[in-house]
């Protein structure tokens, strides 16, 4: 697996593995600082495949759509950490490849994320590997239980997870979940969420964005609030250092999100980490002089990493295709033109042709001069849309 050794200069192509929103931005992010782009995605409407200068529409595995992919490109990075892991390995083979397969790997694998966790020193929640009906059975009640069972791999925004009390509820779900490889993870006393986006370059440089506060509905990320007040400074320092040693003891290339936990009683705990920029540093394009997606670019090209700076607080709002459907059935689009009046507010749609319940159709992100002024505005933007306040 080959890295950027060297500096790729703008007007290069670089090539992205994914045509959703994140493809979208880094596009965005490349095309603004002169590169070129290719994007390989098998959806004819992807966003990042309409907005790239180049759509190879293939999937992931095709042969003919990854050579076309290396030919057009000089880097290649991944927008979700679902890419199959030999289609990383075939490119890596030929063109720098960040991050790297074996990283992604890890990220891929909840049983495999957890055991690295470990690795790193960074505690997570007591877990057991349910594989098979033996270790069903031989599952620590007393120490897991009233626990979250989750599907090993694919499983995100929620999906894939079921709340479990006893063994019984614990025996029923594996069957719901077709008795795949899972997690069982042991329940936790949550105060907060946070998270961390860090950059690593392939000569070890780290860099990272503020912690970001964070609060989830139905397992799908609401909203990011930045600075993260109200979040003890010691333990923030300590959720940086940690995403840091996570990164380096994978020799991990691009950006990296790892998602945390604060516990009532003050303990930090890892939930996992997503190989790529993450929903909660959307923020940044507006409120940071560098954003998540200029520092994937630059890791990939082996640009300098520059330490980002804050210079507006912010309050990211998710947008979901729930806020299209408010009156009923009938789709409607939601009053931008309100949204639009308050001051600091942007509004970033991700050029999807359908909205749907439950899908990430966009994020408005609102800045203020104090961390109390975005948070008011966020809340009059949030009434407009019909998001619950916060």
């Amino acid at each position: 697996m080959t890295t950027p050794s060297r500096f790729i200069a703008p007007g290069a192509t670089l090539g992205v593995m994914g045509g959703g929103q994140l493809g979208r931005m880094f596009v965005h992010a490349a095309q603004q600082m002169g590169y070129f782009t290719a994007v390989l995605d098998p959806d004819p409407a992807s966003p990042a495949g309409l907005a790239a200068h180049f759509h190879i529409q293939s999937d992931y595995l095709d042969e003919q759509g990854l050579a076309q992919l290396m030919q057009r490109s000089e880097a290649i990075t991944t927008e979700f950490e679902n890419v199959p892991a030999a289609a990383l390995i075939t490119l890596g083979a030929h063109r720098p490849v960040a991050p790297g397969a074996d990283a992604v790997a890890i990220c891929q694998d909840r049983s495999l994320e957890k055991a690295h966790f470990g690795r790193c020193g960074v505690t997570c929640a007591a877990y057991s590997v349910i594989e098979t009906a033996e270790q069903l059975a031989a599952v620590d009640a007393g120490r897991l239980l009233p626990g979250i069972l989750k599907t090993a791999r694919l499983g995100y925004d929620g999906k894939g997870q079921v709340r479990v009390k006893d063994a019984v509820e614990l025996a029923a779900a594996w069957q719901t979940l077709r008795r795949v490889p899972c997690v069982l993870e042991q329940r936790l006393d949550l105060a907060d969420e946070i998270s961390v986006i860090v950059a690593r370059a392939a000569d070890g440089t780290v860099v990272h964005l503020p912690v970001q506060h964070n609060l989830h509905r139905d397992g799908i990320l609401a909203v990011t609030c930045v600075p993260a007040t109200g979040i003890d400074t010691g333990l923030q320092r300590q959720a940086i250092d940690a995403a840091g040693r996570i990164a380096e003891s994978m020799e991990y290339v691009g950006v990296l999100c790892v998602e945390f936990f604060v516990l009532r009683d003050g303990t930090l705990v890892a939930n996992e980490m997503a190989p790529r920029p993450h929903n909660s540093g959307h923020y940044s394009i507006d409120a940071c002089d560098v954003s998540q997606f200029d520092l994937q670019v630059r890791a990939l090209t082996g640009a300098p990493l520059v330490a980002p700076r804050l210079h507006s607080p912010a309050v990211m709002l998710n947008l979901l295709g729930d806020l299209w459907f408010r009156s009923g059935e009938t789709e409607r689009a939601p009053d931008w033109a309100g949204v639009l009046a308050l001051p600091g507010a942007h509004l970033h749609l991700y050029g999807k042709v359908q909205a749907r319940r439950g899908r990430k159709m966009g994020h408005l992100t609102i800045t203020a001069e104090t961390t109390a002024r975005a948070r008011e505005l966020a809340l009059q933007a949030a009434a407009l849309l019909g998001i619950e306040a916060f």
